[in-house]
């Protein structure tokens, strides 16, 4: 069997003295890319976000604020085309106003620990959503100064946490505890009692080991993919969820058939997930192997007693296959993003200080 191809690599921009851990590009500005980043590997020091301009031929940094810790992920609103938030190693989170020097344009600080993830969502367009190692996830709105929302979601870190891209308040979560978890925020989530969690809409027992990054696929909305240390790739059919048993717990399992896709190849754990924005059955993964790959899955066929599509260590399978390998990082691949307006693009990052642009 042929290995696929490697991937095209036709742009790269450096983010000198910070390792870069999320990408993303402008909903509204197709040659404009976001990059939060980390001193020391994300371990201890300052963090920075960078604001990337990409040409014809080359891209490069626009513009830089700095702060006083790491960086970890990014996300661009969905209303103004200049302003993004950030989640940050010290607990806060952060508005910026890229047409303005310096300094944030808001602040917020409820998190007890590390922001690892945050999403804005593209449905109701005024909120977005953080997953901290708190092992919590907060709703907010720029309009106010605190939280709006607060789901005690996990018991562990909450590595992503992300809104359905078709679903009003819906949220999937994932976390070290190896489950993935779909919340209505809309219904009494509160917990029980002190100390305990809330109830989500489905939980699934997605890996046996820690679950660090989820994507909702933007043409089946009951398709999630997650990417996990025991590095696979898995896509799971919330279609499958049934009620627990009598005097289990209330929240919806998953039957053992709801992971209808199995991917193997990376060597290494699975930092990053992303859908295609332009194809249900397009997925690209980043991962700790220092490479990003991507993934065709019959996605039409997903679901039901089919058996899962497995894998070797090419990444090839019956029912998938592997499109093409990025091998031109020399650190982990931690965060990767496709570009809105050219179909098969794909923006890369790594703890080697590099921003890639590929197909």
């Amino acid at each position: 069997m042929q290995p696929p191809p490697p991937a095209q690599l036709s742009r790269r921009c450096r983010t000198d003295g910070f390792a870069a851990y999320s990408v993303a590009y402008s909903p509204f500005f197709p040659n404009k890319l976001a990059v939060a980043g980390s001193a020391n590997f994300g371990l201890v020091g300052n963090g920075r976000l960078n604001i990337i301009g990409v040409g014809p031929s080359a891209m490069g940094v626009d513009k830089a604020f700095d702060t006083q810790d790491g960086l970890y992920d990014l996300a661009w609103s969905e209303v103004h085309e200049n302003q993004l938030v950030t989640a940050s190693g010290d607990g806060s989170v952060k508005l910026w106003d890229i047409m303005l020097n310096d300094f944030p344009i808001r602040k917020w600080h409820e998190h007890a620990r590390e922001v690892f993830s945050i999403d804005w969502s593209n449905v109701q367009k005024e909120l977005f959503c953080t997953g901290s190692w708190d092992c919590s996830v907060k709703i907010w709105t720029p309009d106010r100064t605190t939280s709006i929302g607060t789901i005690p979601a996990h018991t562990a870190c909450v590595y992503s946490a992300l809104f359905s891209p078709s679903q009003p308040a819906t949220i999937a979560t994932c976390s070290s505890d190896g489950f993935l978890k779909v919340w209505d925020t809309r219904t009494a989530i509160r917990p029980a009692g002190p100390g305990q969690l809330a109830q989500p809409s489905i939980a699934l027992a997605a890996h046996s080991t820690e679950v660090l990054s989820l994507d909702w696929n933007k043409y089946q909305p009951h398709l999630i993919a997650t990417g996990s240390v025991d590095r696979t790739i898995r896509v799971h059919d919330l279609r499958m969820c049934t009620s627990s048993p009598q005097g289990a717990s209330p929240a919806p399992t998953m039957q053992p058939n709801a992971t209808v896709a199995s991917l193997l190849g990376h060597e290494y754990a699975v930092r990053k997930v992303a859908w295609s924005p332009h194809s249900a059955d397009i997925i690209a993964s980043a991962s700790y192997d220092m490479t990003a790959r991507v993934w065709g899955i019959d996605t039409a066929n997903a679901g039901g007693p089919a058996p899962q599509s497995q894998f070797g260590s090419a990444g090839m399978g019956q029912g998938a296959r592997l499109l093409r390998i990025h091998q031109d990082h020399t650190e982990f691949v931690v965060g990767l993003a496709w570009s809105f307006f050219e179909d098969g693009v794909v923006a890369s990052c790594s703890w080697d200080q590099e921003v890639h642009l590929w197909r």
